[in-house]
């Protein structure tokens, strides 16, 4: 018998497939009209602004790589479902490589049987600096402060 977290757990795997295939128009069904993202550099509220910030990352970093690990469901019923999980990402950022990890919260949202991302909250983990001093706030697939 299938876990009922089974097609949660699918539409994670997929929304992490399309964050990698870097195309935006493949997000759009993913993400719910009303949803918020948080991310180490702020808040984007709604699907048009999350879509900005995700295009920006995928301007920024080239031949990123943004995998999650661990997935917790935390709830899930019929209509929401919240897990967690880490994620690490590697990239190529002004021609150097470049990488980072976090923690993320999601919570998802059954709009007409079909899943969406409502909030997605990511962080980075503490040594997200990289050698060269160039400190990356983890917030693939959204922005990275680059400081």
């Amino acid at each position: 018998m299938p876990q009922p977290t089974a097609p949660l757990t699918e539409f994670i795997r997929t929304y992490e497939q399309v964050a990698n295939s870097h195309d935006i128009t493949q997000l759009v069904p993913l993400i719910a009209p009303d949803a918020v993202y948080w991310f180490s550099d702020g808040s984007h509220r709604g699907r048009k602004a999350i879509l900005s910030a995700i295009a920006y990352t995928f301007a920024t970093i080239h031949d990123e790589i943004y995998q999650i690990d661990d997935l917790e469901w935390i709830v899930h019923s019929d209509d929401h479902a919240v897990c967690r999980y880490r994620f690490t990402w590697t990239g190529t950022i002004v021609g150097r490589p470049r990488s980072g990890s976090g923690r993320g919260t999601n919570v998802l949202v059954n709009n007409a049987g079909t899943w969406q991302m409502l909030h997605e909250h990511l962080s980075a983990c503490d040594g997200s600096a990289d050698p060269q001093g160039l400190t990356i706030t983890s917030s693939s697939p959204g922005v990275r402060e680059l400081g």
